[in-house]
């Protein structure tokens, strides 16, 4: 169905190949996983097989790629390939344009379907399929990371094309919500869809993907079955609350740095957070967990002023941080956002660091950009321009614009969206020698392993409140 023969591809203004001679078959009715650490150029190949680098974006294409037996150049625009192809791209927000979920979902399908009610159906399908239709009058841009995920995927089957390509479509999504995509997808595959998905969570798939393509440097380095290019199970995380290495937290003897009480936060008429009570204190590494919607990113977005409560009492360092000015509480708490191209608008990584430094009169800005280059191993990046880099050289970016501030409390709404194990760990890394240092890291999370080989503290969101507290007690050596 899809044939790609020595493809290579270079985007506009810059030098390095993205892709270098992929050759590639895919048959319908096959589940393809493509996966490789991060710039691995995945993100690149969906949107080749999808032919939006050869209709959309330019660049400098060599080699073959078809689809049914015809060169995809040769199709008359996206508007004609979008007849047989759908994409989830890595990025929500860039698919989410209406004013409700249920227009999201209907808007492609005026010209599929003929009558109103095969609309409503299909709609209803979809919602129902991906655990959204409690969702179908909300806002997109006020639903959590996860929500507009699977919104995005539910308007890409509400198309009911031949293929489906998703590119992370479990990147910001619980371990429940993470299983029903993968449920969905292996539906998809039964009904004899082409399925082409980019992921870093790979345990899920075994028995789902017929086969597995590696990616590295822009080339393929491997590919097989599951079980040839991971023979042994990664394992599953121990329930939370039966977790023998968590115990209930006791406050310590000194004055906390965050200090909520009695926090009240609505969309509208959604409540997003019901009666939240919370300290936190200096040097402390949190992670904040919970399912998609329990309120953790709307928490953390009152630290720093960019939400205000309804009720209740948000104090940061001695700060009031329901009334204080954005611009004082920035300098205090840095938020990275979990996705990062809504912190990205500069045109080159260097101005979009120097940005921050510019507004609190930073000395030696020069010097300071280039310390959290290398501590978050973009040197040599300072003149790309951001949208060039990967998902994962993105987040990182992102992660640099805050840590060039030096704030006392570092807020992270899920770090490593994006980023294989490796960068991942790194990731982390960096951020315990912040902690080293004297700040308090306040991490959101889905991923229960960074959680427990990372923080010191869990603290469990469910329905907009505080449903567990724990330390993480110290481990031995095995």
């Amino acid at each position: 169905m899809i044939l790609a023969s020595s493809l290579s591809y270079t985007y506009p203004m810059s030098t390095t190949p993205a892709l270098q001679e992929i050759t590639l078959s895919i048959s319908a009715g096959e589940l393809i996983l493509i996966t490789g650490p991060t710039a691995a150029g995945k993100t690149t190949l969906c949107l080749a097989l999808a032919g939006i680098l050869q209709h959309e974006l330019g660049g400098t294409l060599t080699g073959h790629l078809s689809f049914q037996g015809q060169s995809m150049a040769e199709y008359e625009g996206m508007s004609q390939l979008n007849q047989h192809i759908s994409m989830v791209f890595d990025d929500a927000d860039a698919q989410l344009i209406f004013t409700s979920v249920e227009e999201e979902i209907a808007s492609g399908l005026e010209t599929r379907l003929a009558t109103v009610a095969q609309r409503r159906a299909r709609i209803s399908t979809v919602m129902e399929r991906c655990d959204i239709t409690h969702l179908r009058e909300r806002a997109p841009y006020a639903l959590s990371g996860g929500q507009k995920q699977r919104v995005a995927i539910a308007a890409a089957l509400a198309m009911d094309t031949r293929v489906l390509i998703l590119d992370e479509p479990t990147s910001e999504l619980d371990v429940r919500a993470t299983g029903n995509i993968i449920e969905i997808l292996r539906g998809l595959k039964s009904e004899g869809k082409t399925v082409i998905v980019v992921d870093h969570s790979l345990e899920g798939y075994r028995g789902v993907a017929d086969r597995v393509v590696e990616l590295n440097h822009g080339r393929i380095s491997r590919q097989g079955t599951f079980d040839e290019l991971f023979p042994h199970p990664q394992g599953t995380l121990k329930a939370l609350y039966d977790d023998p290495d968590l115990s209930p937290f006791i406050p310590p003897a000194k004055e906390p740095i965050v200090r909520i009480k009695d926090l009240y936060r609505k969309y509208g008429d959604v409540p997003a957070l019901n009666g939240v009570n919370l300290s936190i204190y200096p040097g402390e590494f949190v992670a904040l967990l919970g399912e998609n919607g329990s309120g953790k990113t709307t928490l953390v977005k009152h630290l720093n002023g960019l939400l205000r409560p309804d009720s209740g009492i948000v104090r940061v360092l001695d700060l009031d941080a329901t009334t204080e000015p954005v611009m004082t509480l920035v300098r205090h708490t840095g938020l990275v956002f979990q996705n990062p191209d809504t912190m990205l608008f500069a045109d080159t990584v260097d101005e979009e660091i120097r940005f921050g430094l510019t507004n609190i009169s930073t000395p030696n800005p020069d010097i300071r950009i280039q310390d959290v280059l290398r501590m978050v191993q973009l040197s040599g990046q300072e003149q790309t321009y951001p949208r060039h880099l990967s998902r994962g050289e993105r987040q990182r970016l992102a992660v640099s614009c805050i840590l060039a501030m030096e704030p006392e409390i570092i807020i992270l709404d899920e770090p490593t969206t994006g980023l294989d194990e490796a960068e991942s760990d790194r990731m982390m890394a960096l951020m315990k020698s912040l902690q080293d240092q004297g700040h308090t890291i306040i991490m959101v999370t889905h991923n229960m392993r960074i959680a427990e080989e990372y923080a010191e503290r869990i603290i469990v969101m469910e329905n907009g409140k505080v449903s567990g507290d724990f330390t993480i007690l110290q481990r031995t050596a095995s």
